[in-house]
């Protein structure tokens, strides 16, 4: 068990390492050869230009500048300066919105750290039950007398822990109705004063039935003629073309590979640059790059023009769905949110992520097999989550002092050095389970891919899902639970589900060092290595040594990645819940919460300004799911101080904390249907609104012009030969044919596709927020 010192080790260990990381960080901010990587969201924006453009050859390089080097923590009261209203037009409202997250974590724990600090840690620290313990063998740290395991069997003071258990759920009660009702009125207005858009009249519909007299792209006219007639205005077929985007990238990437060995040889033109035609070049006959490349190249090349010709002329490329357009917000707004069909299995219509959320892959995927892939990633989530619990468990036993004596006994008299000890104890845990965990969200990503959503926002919030449910068995329950994995399943199999509570919140106290330790290492230090940004930095200078030959490339070469939310929102709910549980049990892990919250807020503000270039914007529909992982960390902490007062003789106070978890639940029940309204559905009212401003203001506006190309898919939109921009207006074409159906008889004349040409993607697709 680790004791004050160990703590003290780990923190300084943490400390130092995050200095390092910062310090790296101001100094390769300020050299002009890394300005594209620092600032890449500026680049991006064309509001920036590059500072080795201009001035002497040294000074393109390296930032001679001594005074620079004095202000080089700028970069914080800078972050803080943009006002949230300018961060929403720089950035988006899904970035300001991720950045509240923080701030909610400081207005809950900031208040609950003062209460607990100033009455529950007097009431336990002024107990001697842990000292008599000692007496008796009991193992305990100086930590633990702040704790809830201080105080003894049956006292009165364990009233105290109920009153204050009362106060932190009705003040974070508070703060998150508050919290919820801002981020609702934010969404409503950025969604009414936002750009127009391609998603805002557009809907996407699944599941069209088979037709043998039409086609899918006639079906679908047919259908929104008769059913929408005043508001129907164009729509876009879903064609399969994974295999054609496949051919395409594995061309680009032949391409770069080109272009490295052709740069490789203009440096050195005495001889030719050569390579293996085997795996990675590792292996094979050893040929002439250059030729081999454009050979390669050739072939792709001529591979997709028949693939492309197949995708033109194949009636099984297309799938049973489409993107349908409308005249107005408020004709797509009755579409979306209402059943189109008699059967509620066909015509399954959904808002159309917006062009650049489109998942483009997934759309392929016959709708029929979407339960049949959940079921399946559902399977295999749950046996990934409890399987990887032994792992886990293995590693973190052998993480310690006594693993480690058990496993190699001659390491006993080096580690038990006081130093190494205090290592071994405060620091080694923590960072053994971060990097167990690093190749986690990838595995996740895949499952949710293969499920089969249609956008990478609803992607990367089911993998955020999945990855707070695995942080919530693995990390938490499965760390506080002392015992190697078989022994924890042995216990629970031979308990009864009512003892459950119980286990675990005797098995809490015992683990808040380990807690601690592992906030400092991820939530400290590897907040600050987020910023130094290491792995992109090299990156862009590999690429800008061995491929970059233009100014074209060299923007291309940049990686500003984005928030990642499936990654960095369930890292949140996981101090949200620790902080909460341990609240009114070990309030010595708060303040190293709001330190972590504190940080990461300025942290990652910096970087939504001057890097991130978010991939899409979902108007903080994330939000809900945000609300309802705090009321399940909650819920849990209450469960777990039931089980711990259980244990320690409360009988009689004990049945007063079961009125918090109904509160707490019937308080989410009002929340959810008060303001999930405004994150699931748009208001018909809103849509009328904002048509009617439209039309005021843009009479003339060719919509359908505007329209018709949005939701083309992006390997025929990138293609610029002219074969392609009739294939592209032949997906277009929508000639309605005669039909022998009765049903059909009331059929509206054709739609008059407009012949013009149509706008470029740039054009098409008016996505930009308003410059700062």
């Amino acid at each position: 068990m680790a004791t004050v010192g160990d703590i003290g080790v780990s923190a300084a260990i943490n400390l130092l390492s995050a200095f390092i990381f910062l310090l790296a960080f101001a100094i390769l901010r300020l050299q002009p050869f890394n300005d594209r990587v620092y600032f890449s969201k500026w680049y991006l924006k064309g509001l920036r230009n590059s500072p080795m453009q201009a001035g002497a050859f040294v000074r393109k390089f390296v930032n001679l500048d001594y005074r620079s080097y004095v202000r080089f923590l700028n970069w914080i009261p800078e972050s803080l300066k943009m006002p949230e209203l300018e961060l929403i037009d720089h950035a988006g409202l899904d970035s300001a919105v991720y950045l509240r997250i923080y701030l909610l974590g400081l207005k809950i724990f900031v208040p609950i750290t003062f209460l607990a600090w100033s009455i529950l840690v007097p009431v336990n620290w002024t107990n001697s039950t842990l000292d008599n313990a000692k007496l008796t063998n009991v193992t305990s740290s100086d930590i633990d007398k702040l704790s809830i395991s201080n105080v003894p069997l049956g006292s009165n003071r364990f009233w105290t822990h109920i009153v204050l258990a009362y106060a932190f759920t009705f003040w974070t009660c508070y703060v998150l109705l508050k919290e919820y009702e801002t981020v609702a009125s934010m969404r409503l207005q950025f969604i009414a004063s936002e750009k127009r858009r391609p998603d805002q009249f557009t809907v996407l519909v699944r599941n069209v039935p088979p037709d043998p007299d039409e086609s899918v792209s006639e079906s679908v006219e047919h259908f929104f003629l008769v059913n929408h007639q005043d508001n129907y205005l164009t729509h876009q077929v879903v064609y399969n073309a994974n295999k054609l985007a496949n051919l395409v990238k594995k061309m680009r990437k032949m391409q770069n590979w080109l272009d490295y060995y052709q740069l490789k040889y203009s440096r050195n033109s005495s001889r030719r640059p050569m390579t293996k035609t085997g795996f990675l070049g590792c292996w094979g006959e050893r040929v002439d790059a250059i030729d081999h490349y454009t050979s390669e190249i050739e072939k792709l090349s001529k591979e997709i023009v028949e693939e492309r010709a197949r995708v033109r002329k194949d009636p099984k490329s297309i799938m049973p769905a489409a993107f349908v357009s409308f005249k107005t917000r408020w004709g797509a707004a009755v579409c979306a949110q209402t059943q189109q069909s008699r059967n509620p299995t066909l015509w399954l219509t959904e808002w159309a992520p917006e062009p650049r959320d489109v998942y483009w892959e997934n759309l392929a995927i016959p709708y029929v097999h979407l339960s049949i892939r959940r079921l399946s990633m559902a399977v295999a989530f749950f046996f990934l989550t409890f399987f990887f619990m032994i792992p886990i468990t293995f590693v973190q036993s052998l993480a310690s002092i006594e693993g480690i004596e058990k496993a190699a006994p001659f390491l006993k008299p080096i580690i038990e050095r006081g130093f190494i000890k205090s290592f071994i104890q405060g620091f080694l845990p923590g960072i053994v389970l971060k990097l167990f965990l690093i190749f986690l969200p990838t595995i996740l990503m895949i499952m949710s891919k293969f499920e089969g959503f249609n956008s990478i926002s609803s992607l990367e919030r089911r993998a955020a899902t999945r990855y707070y449910l695995f942080n919530l068995v693995n990390v938490f329950l499965g760390s506080i639970i002392a015992g190697t994995a078989l022994d924890q399943l042995k216990t629970f199999l031979k308990q009864s589900a009512n003892e459950y509570p119980k286990t675990i919140g005797v098995a809490i106290p015992m683990r808040a060092t380990f807690f601690i330790t592992y906030i400092m290492v991820d939530g400290w230090a590897g907040i600050a290595a987020e910023i130094l940004m290491l792995k992109p930095l090299i990156i862009y200078h590999l690429k800008n040594f061995f491929l970059v030959k233009t100014e074209k490339d060299r923007e291309k070469a940049m990686d500003p990645g984005s928030i990642g939310f499936n990654t960095g929102e369930p890292q949140i709910q996981l101090y949200f819940l620790l902080g909460l549980v341990y609240a009114a049990v070990t309030p010595m892990l708060i303040p190293f919460i709001i330190i972590f919250f504190g940080f990461a807020y300025v942290v990652f503000r910096h970087q939504i300004i001057n890097v991130y270039n978010q991939e899409y914007e979902s108007a903080a529909a994330f939000w809900p799911d945000v609300h309802g992982r705090v009321i399940t960390a909650l819920v849990i902490s209450q469960i777990c101080l039931m089980g711990l007062l259980a244990t320690k003789g409360a009988a009689q106070s004990t049945p007063f904390l079961i009125a918090l978890p109904v509160l707490t639940l019937w308080f989410h029940s009002f929340c959810k249907a008060r303001y999930e309204p405004a994150f699931v559905r748009y208001p018909l009212q809103e849509a009328m609104m904002k048509d009617t401003l439209e039309r005021a203001r843009e009479p003339q506006l060719n919509l359908k012009a505007y329209l018709q190309n949005a939701y083309i898919h992006p390997i025929f939109k990138a293609d610029e030969d002219e074969d392609d921009e009739e294939f592209i207006s032949k997906l277009n074409e929508s000639v309605l044919v005669p039909t022998k159906r009765q049903s059909r008889r009331n059929t509206p004349a054709p739609s008059k596709i407009s012949a013009g040409s149509s706008p470029s993607l740039p054009e098409a697709v008016v996505r930009e927020y308003p410059e700062p």
